[in-house]
Formats: structure tokens, sequence, C-alpha cells
């Protein structure tokens, strides 16, 4: 337990300190257009860090020959996986008769680790702790998930009010918030419509609890917040979510209520069903559906989610959100000023283009400027799954069945993170949440979201899936075959063996962005030398590769358990 506390206070001090790395203040990163000199190697992985599910050598090089900005255009270009999640699943239900959790998780395992759509594979793991179903939730299924997470990978680089749109009428997510089958109110007062989508779409997925300016500080009456709803608010936008049920190509009162079950059901989107859909008047955010006599769930769905894609609060909202998943846990209001400004206006008039905010967000100033890595403020903690996948992609992990067969690492022994399986509709972490006034985080009233799922528990479980994913490799042992089944020989590290001060500068390149800092690297370098390779006899080469191997393990494990690696600068 004493072991476990040290290591959960070296990582509660880690996003108190200072930066400043081995790679110093470099000059500013350019687009690497004709006229300006290509991106820095450290530059180019600290974009690749923020932008993809880990550095590699081969990114590392594609960035560099397209810069910064180009990179980012080539990435948006790139089509989606040739086999989706639902796809996966499809085929695994096929094959086996049955699927459950874990099969989604080998599908988005696959994806994240070797699709070379990175940037979409990262933003729509952004996008899915932003908009939140779960399968730690038994309403929703497997098949269902894969199609929600299918869902947001289209939206990633489309528009907002697309995206809300497909969230609000998907099946899954009709579930997971309860009003999937959601009825109007009855004459009698007895029956009131579900409120639980109502409330969340606004708290979670839209315009927050409070009003914000355009840069994300709160408006103010006096020295008062303002609340951006009420419960009359909530009220009134309920009765538009009445009337929406299940897929059917002939709906009826029984496919409403969920007899007669399409096959496609939990992948499609939910249709209305007008004698379940409220006529009376729906007043909220300052909006007044009048009543009709005729219902109109599509109209009255189309007014509603207009006036949360308008809302003024919806830009800074969602802009804040991303810039804390992608780059920083504390955004500066300025960072949050210029990229809700181009959700407003891309440059051309529209208002929610994603990829135009995604790229705002990874090209601005502060995202990009080395030396702002360097602020106390800066920064945040990588989230457990990320650095299982950063492993994996920098170096050169592969499967051997193909299905990377990692099963559900939510235990707080484990990750407490597996992909789309957070504990509740608030995610894994809230985005507001402040570690202890104990700590160095709480002290300086930072934000630091991922740090609420951080205890000696879990800090002595990273440790030990670390060291054993490092020395094993990751997954389960397939069937027939020997060792697990995500594997890497380190290779590359191994060739370095003897040279300990080039296999630390290869750990700093795509562990740390080139931000290692001096102290670290002599003690990562002391680490290393301490494994002792034995002279040649001609008779020991098995012994020589051994402990070459050994360095390269060493290096890794020691990279991936320190602060600096895991505050992600």
């Amino acid at each position: 337990m004493r072991y476990a506390l040290a290591a959960l206070l070296l990582l509660l001090s880690a996003c108190g300190g200072g930066g400043g790395g081995g790679g110093g203040s470099a000059p500013p990163p350019s687009g690497g257009g004709p006229t300006t000199p290509p991106p820095t190697a450290a530059q180019a992985a600290r974009l690749l860090t923020q932008a993809t599910f880990g550095v590699t050598q081969a990114s590392l090089a594609e960035v560099q020959a397209q810069g910064l900005d180009g990179w980012i255009t080539a990435q948006m270009a790139l089509p989606r996986p040739a086999t989706t999640h639902q796809a996966f699943i499809d085929a695994a239900q096929a094959a086996n008769g049955s699927v459950n959790a874990n099969n989604f998780y080998q599908s988005w395992w696959r994806q994240a680790i070797s699709e070379p759509d990175q940037l979409r594979q990262r933003v729509t793991f952004a996008l899915s702790q932003i908009f939140v179903v779960s399968l730690a939730d038994p309403v929703v299924d497997t098949r269902g998930a894969a199609a929600w997470y299918d869902m947001l990978q289209r939206n990633a680089f489309g528009n907002f009010r697309t995206l809300l749109e497909d969230v609000t009428l998907h099946p899954m997510m009709g579930r997971y918030l309860t009003y999937l089958g959601n009825q109007k109110e009855d004459a009698a007062g007895t029956r009131t419509p579900d409120e639980n989508y109502a409330r969340e779409v606004m708290q979670l997925m839209t315009i927050g609890l409070i009003e914000l300016n355009a840069d994300g500080t709160p408006r103010l009456n006096g020295s008062e917040q303002i609340p951006t709803y009420t419960p009359a608010d909530i009220s009134g936008l309920a009765k538009v979510f009445t009337g929406f049920s299940w897929y059917s190509p002939s709906p009826t009162t029984t496919t409403f209520n969920g007899g007669s079950a399409h096959s496609d059901r939990s992948v499609l989107p939910m249709i209305s069903y007008p004698a379940f859909h409220s006529t009376s008047a729906k007043t909220f955010l300052g909006v007044t559906i009048p009543a009709s006599a005729t219902p109109d769930a599509a109209g009255d769905l189309r007014i509603a989610l207009d006036r949360l894609y308008n809302h003024a609060n919806t830009g800074p909202f969602i802009s804040k959100r991303l810039i804390q998943m992608l780059v920083t846990s504390n955004p500066s209001p300025a960072y949050v000023g210029r990229v809700s400004a181009v959700f407003a206006n891309n440059g051309s008039g529209v208002r929610g283009d994603m990829a135009a905010v995604v790229r705002a967000i990874l090209m601005d100033a502060d995202a990009r400027d080395m030396s702002v890595s360097g602020s106390a403020t800066f920064g945040k903690l990588r989230e457990p799954v990320i650095r299982i996948a950063n492993w994996a992609r920098a170096f050169g992990a592969t499967s051997q069945t193909g299905n990377f067969l990692i099963p559900s690492t939510s235990a707080n022994t484990s990750l407490s993170q597996s992909p789309l399986a957070s504990p509740s509709v608030f995610n894994f972490w809230r985005p507001g949440f402040t570690p202890p006034a104990t700590t160095r985080l709480g002290q300086n009233n930072l934000l630091a979201p991922e740090f609420q799922v951080v205890d000696e528990v879990t800090a002595a479980s990273y440790i030990n899936v670390i060291q054993d994913v490092i020395n094993l490799g990751a997954g389960a042992t397939p069937t027939g075959r020997t060792g697990r089944d995500i594997l890497t020989s380190y290779a590359a590290e191994t060739a370095l063996a003897d040279n300990p001060a080039a296999l630390v500068e290869r750990m700093n390149t795509l562990l740390f962005a080139g931000q290692m800092t001096p102290t670290l690297q002599t003690r990562l370098t002391a680490a290393i030398t301490a494994v002792a390779i034995p002279a040649a006899t001609g008779t020991n080469q098995a012994a020589i590769d051994t402990a070459r191997l050994n360095r390269a393990k060493t290096a890794v494990f020691f990279s991936m358990i320190s602060p600096e690696y895991l505050i992600q600068r």
C-alpha cells in the first residue's frame, strides 16, 4: 500500500509542476508549406499525441512530409474503416451464434490501434464521452452499441446539427436515457412525459448548466451565475421527445411497445408514432411550439434541435469539451473563444462544422506552441486506454488473430476504463472535476477530469497492468496459440540497446513528443545501463539477446509509468 500511495502522489503532483522537456522552446510550427520548414520531429509527435491513439515512426514521417495542417487535411480525407464495428459484430454473430461486449471491445481496439484514419478514431472516442451510451447498462445491446459508435464516426467531421439529430434518434440513446416509447401526457394529468433525455441533452450534450460567454467563461447577473434552463424548460422539451420508438416498416401500437421486433431495430433510427406524440403547447428555452390538433413529431423535433444547435452556449460548451478531451484540461478563455468562433462560423458562413472545429482545436497557438506546454496549468492526464493504445502503436504490436482479443478493462484493478462502458451518462469522469484541496491541483483550483478515477488502487494497478503488458503482451491467449494475442518483438528498441542514450531518445520521441526532462533522461539512462549485457563468447548469443530485450522493456516500462509520460503536454 505504501508503494501504491507513493505512485498516487507522483501522479497527483504531475499536473501541477512546470513542464520543459528536452525539446526546449521549439520554433513556431509550420504547415509544411513551400516557404516554411517542415515541422520538427517533436512538433509532429506532439500533434500526433493529441490527434491520434499514439505516435508511430511512420506517422511521424507523414506529418513531417505533409506539414501539420496538411496532415489534418489528409486525415479528414481518409475513408472510414472498410469493416465497420457493426459489420465486425455481425460477422462474430454469424460465426459464434452470439456476441457480447467483449466483441465490441475487440473491434474498437482493432480500429484504434491499426486503422489509418487516426484523427477520426481519436475524435470519435472524444465524442463517445460527450454523447454517452454505455454497455455497462444491459439495455444497450452489443450490436446497437456498434452501430452507435459507427454513427459517431460518420459524424466526426460532419455538421453538429446532423450529429445531434442522429444521436437523438438512435435507439440506443432512446433506451439508455429512457425516452424510447415515451408517451404524451394524458388528460387526467396522471402521466407525464419522461424527462431524462430532455434534461441530459441540455446539461451534457449542448448547452450545459450555466450561461456562457463566447469564450466559455460564465455569464453573470451581478455576481451570480445564470442557469441555462429551468424545470419548466425540461418539462416543455420532454414533450418533444414523445412518440418515438423502434423502427418498423409497419408501425403499430405493438411495435411501439416493443413487440413484433424488426431484426434491425437496434441499429436503425427510431421512428415517430403520431398517436403517442404530444400535441399540447411546448415551451422551452424561449421557444414555444403552439398546441396543434395534428401531431407533428418531426416538425417539433426540428424546432427543438434547431434551438439547441443555435443556442449561444452550444459553441463554447462543445468547443471546451473537445479541447479538454484532445489537448488540455484547463484551456484558456482565449483558446475556447477562438474555437467557439469557428463553431459559429467556419469562415464560409457555416455553423457547427465539426471538421473546422477539430482543425481549429489542433492548429490553435495554444495547442501548437511548444513553449506553452511548460505552463503549470497546461496538459491533461492521459486516459488509461489511450496509454495501452500508445504502447501498441509506438512499438508495433500486432494481433496474432487479427481480432485484438482485449476484454473489459473497466475494473479499478485494471484500467478503470473500457471504450463505450462508462458507469453513467456523466462519463467515466466529470469535465468539471477538481481534485481535493490537499493536492497541488486542488490548491490551484485546476480542472483534472481524468483524475477522478485516480487513487492508490488505480495508480498501482496501472503500474502492474502496463508492466504485464510490456513483458507479456496484451489481451487473452488465443485458442491453439502460445502467448498473448497482441505482441511485439521490440525490434527497433533492441537494436538500440547497446546505446542507452539513443534508446532514451527513441522513448523521448515516441512517448514524450521530445519533452522529456534532462532529469528523467539521466534516470532512464541509468536504469537501462544497469541491465548488463554479457560480453560475447561465441556461445552466449541467447543471453546477449535476452539482455538487450530486457533493456528495451526497461526503457518502455520506466517511461510509461513516469509522471512526465502520464501527463500529456
